[in-house]
């Protein structure tokens, strides 16, 4: 898989993106991760992109020029472009398996008070938000939906079923609590059933807990056919 993220702020974006596992799958050419500043697109000499809003409004707009320039040099037959914005459809890890199938995604950062919507309709594929709040910039928000998809991909973990087990790995349901050694500390104590090594009954326990979870942290998940 090969990613493309579109910022301001490259830097940003690639910080996270730099280090243990992202580190080792590019090391191991799983992926390829490049971060681009959109300046480079810009043609003033200034390398202005961003202007105010048509018809007024506070902030400033980022503008289609360097966007569209960005994509026609970057987008091939295989790519998805991704918007991310705070107005897009929340991301989950649905999605995040679904996009890890794509060979190209190109993530486009929003800043200021956005793009322009001309990019929207002519550009993106998917306009993509990772919840509820707004960032300073994109990049931060590119970074996190690059690792929950490059932790998908064959080989990126060391353990193929580490992916599989972990919370919305089943969309309505949280991971059960876990414990490692020392079994007792400070006199708080590991639970007897993950100790007596009958596996029937410590499966039947994860779900049971797995679920208290479920309803006490995410009753928005919660699914009583569970």
């Amino acid at each position: 898989m090969r990613i493309d993220i579109l910022t301001l702020f490259p830097e940003i974006a690639l910080a996270p993106l730099g280090e243990s596992m992202m580190k080792r799958a590019q090391a191991a050419g799983i992926v390829t991760i490049a971060a681009h500043n959109l300046r480079d697109w810009a043609t003033d000499k200034h390398r202005k992109t961003d202007d105010s809003l048509c018809g007024g409004g506070q902030g400033m707009l980022l503008k289609p020029n360097p966007i569209f320039a960005a994509i026609e040099d970057l987008r091939t037959d295989e790519s998805q472009v991704i918007l991310l914005t705070p107005q897009g459809s929340v991301f989950k890890q649905a999605t995040a398996q679904e996009l890890s199938r794509f060979e190209h995604l190109i993530f486009i950062c929003g800043h200021y008070e956005g793009v322009d919507h001309r990019v929207t309709e002519n550009l993106v594929d998917l306009e993509l938000s990772i919840g509820d709040y707004i960032l300073t910039n994109g990049a931060i928000a590119s970074a996190v939906v690059t690792d929950a998809i490059v932790r998908l991909l064959p080989g990126a973990l060391g353990d193929a079923r580490s992916s599989e087990e972990e919370s919305f790995s089943n969309p309505n349901l949280l991971e059960a609590p876990a414990y490692t050694k020392p079994n007792e500390f400070r006199g708080l104590k590991v639970p007897e059933i993950l100790l007596s090594g009958h596996h029937l009954n410590i499966e039947k326990w994860k779900k049971e807990k797995a679920l208290e979870r479920t309803r006490a942290n995410r009753p928005d998940l919660f699914s009583p056919n569970h």
